[in-house]
């Protein structure tokens, strides 16, 4: 052969069989006799010829891409689930695409009609981003292959958490110690459609009232998932008329800002007030931070292990996986 590209039609043109041969034969597929499997690797091998994977999966109708959509991309929760949905992929060298929707507008936008996500990749994982009914009945219907994550529906299998149980797990955690003023840091502004935060707002809640103690909206006060927005919110629960004896922030970043802004006033956890967050961050160990570990990775590779099935199966079964949490007690509780 000359020096240019070997392509799989100078394959089939050497072997003497047709191209669809030999993409079968290569592929291991089957309807090809074992001699003209043979001779097709024989051919293929002397011609050294490399199979270019991105038409092989056009010619198959896939993209060899998954699509990822999170509220944000610089929170260490949603890169963590996302670390873990990509090691699945790479490993069988399924490429991701990332999108963020960072508000309802944005949202909506996203799944109206047959989006940019639709056409570049094989199927979808979402992670903390609402899909109403109306939606999934609509995208269930139209074929499109979808994996929630802290989002269950009928239509489309899930990975996620008990926010509720874990977050009435930490508060109760802080009751057990002895408090009966808890605030909460919480952080529904993060992104329109975003339901972890009102759910473990509602397991906080139930646990104040199961223990018979007061819901006072005056400590619940939002930290937007940072670092930032902990600190701020943590400073408005300490300036109110009755501060807290304790404080159960919906993630460990925000909780990272309440410790130093506590520290910034001369005061110390739990000698002062007490913190527990929710996540088990790779810092919080380090801060002493009692938290609810969330295995973030393990989210992601589930995710990640779901999302191939509803590709590589014509009728993956729907499936719910509920991941186990654990109470850590560190130093601040």
């Amino acid at each position: 052969m000359n020096q240019h590209t070997v392509t799989i039609e100078d394959v089939a043109a050497a072997a003497g069989v047709s191209v669809a041969t030999v993409s079968r034969a290569l592929r291991d597929l089957p309807n090809v006799a074992p001699s003209t499997r043979e001779k097709v690797r024989a051919v293929a091998a002397e011609l050294s010829y490399v199979s270019n994977p991105s038409a092989s999966r056009l010619a198959a109708g896939r993209t060899g891409t998954v699509a990822v959509v999170v509220p944000v991309f610089d929170a260490w929760y949603f890169s963590s689930v996302v670390a873990g949905i990509e090691a699945v992929l790479k490993a069988v060298n399924v490429d991701l695409l990332l999108y963020a929707v960072g508000n309802e507008a944005d949202r909506v936008s996203f799944f109206a009609g047959r989006g940019a996500w639709w056409q570049r990749s094989d199927a979808l994982v979402m992670v903390d981003v609402a899909l109403g009914e109306e939606s999934a009945q609509r995208l269930a219907s139209s074929g499109a292959r979808i994996v929630t994550v802290s989002g269950e529906t009928e239509h489309f299998s899930s990975v996620s958490l008990d926010e509720h149980a874990a977050a009435a797990t930490a508060t109760q955690h802080l009751i057990d110690r002895g408090h009966t003023r808890i605030g909460v840091l919480t952080g529904e502004s993060l992104s329109a459609g975003f339901r972890v935060p009102l759910v473990r707002l509602e397991g906080f809640r139930h646990a104040l009232r199961t223990a018979g103690l007061e819901v006072d909206p005056s400590l619940e006060c939002s930290g937007n998932f940072s670092m930032e927005g902990g600190a701020e919110a943590m400073a408005a629960l300490l300036d109110g008329p009755n501060p807290p004896t304790a404080v159960f922030a919906m993630s460990d970043e925000m909780a990272f800002g309440a410790i130093a802004e506590v520290r910034s006033r001369g005061l110390a956890s739990p000698q002062d007030v007490a913190i527990i967050g929710f996540d088990d961050h790779q810092m919080a160990e380090l801060m002493g931070l009692s938290t609810i570990r969330q295995p973030v990775e393990t989210v992601g590779e589930l995710a990640g292990k779901a999302v191939l099935a509803t590709i590589q199966k014509t009728a993956a079964p729907i499936s719910h996986q509920i991941v186990e949490t654990q109470l850590m007690v560190r130093s601040t509780t």
